[in-house]
């Protein structure tokens, strides 16, 4: 009977370890690399990603996994669990005015919406050139420049030696494509979650 309570408290301790890990940034980048919670959690590190997940639900968080190669593989490997970044998402999306709040301005939000959709609407890949001479269209060209390349460096996009853009782990991670495209073929502005008609 002590070992199920033993247990139980091992357990409560290695979310509390996991939630820290996963709350508080210690890169350049949020989230961590699987090899460091199977380090610091120990090998039954997915089980308490999965009971952490389970406090975060009425939380509207989650804990999301993103993959290297890109595509969520149905069973994966052990290999490409210890190379994915773990990152904590929202379940559902986030307002307008509350990305606002969390240090994005409203263009660069617009502008990294723009580049995803238009990377998606060409099959996953698009010329950089393209992409620029869409953005600048709206935005000066340095401030195109500026935000291609922080895209680049935050994992929302990245860039093959083609200067193609394509879609990077942390957009894969964060950004339903559905919902965004589906958004920004909306009829009806007024409908777009976070924005009010005045």
């Amino acid at each position: 009977m002590g070992g199920m309570g033993e247990e139980a408290a091992l357990y409560a301790k290695k979310v509390k370890r996991a939630a820290q890990l996963l709350f508080f940034q210690r890169h350049r980048l949020p989230g961590v690399k699987g090899w460091e919670l199977r380090r610091a959690l120990g090998k039954n590190y997915m089980k308490v990603i999965e009971i952490l997940n389970a406090y975060l639900e009425p939380l509207d968080l989650q804990v999301k996994i993103a993959f290297e190669e890109g595509e969520v593989p149905d069973k994966p490997t052990q290999e490409q669990l210890q190379r994915a970044r773990f990152l904590l998402t929202l379940r559902s999306p986030m307002a307008a005015s509350d990305a606002l709040l969390s240090g994005w301005r409203i263009d660069d939000v617009a502008a990294l919406a723009v580049t995803v959709a238009y990377i998606i609407s060409k099959g996953g890949k698009a010329r950089q050139i393209e992409v620029e001479k869409i953005l600048e269209e709206k935005f000066p060209r340095y401030i195109v420049q500026y935000d291609i390349e922080r895209f680049i460096r935050r994992g929302y996009i990245g860039r093959d030696e083609n200067r193609m853009l394509y879609l990077d782990w942390r957009s894969r991670a964060e950004i339903d494509e559905k919902l965004l495209l589906n958004l920004l073929i909306s009829e009806e502005p007024s409908k777009v979650q976070g924005f009010e008609e005045k």
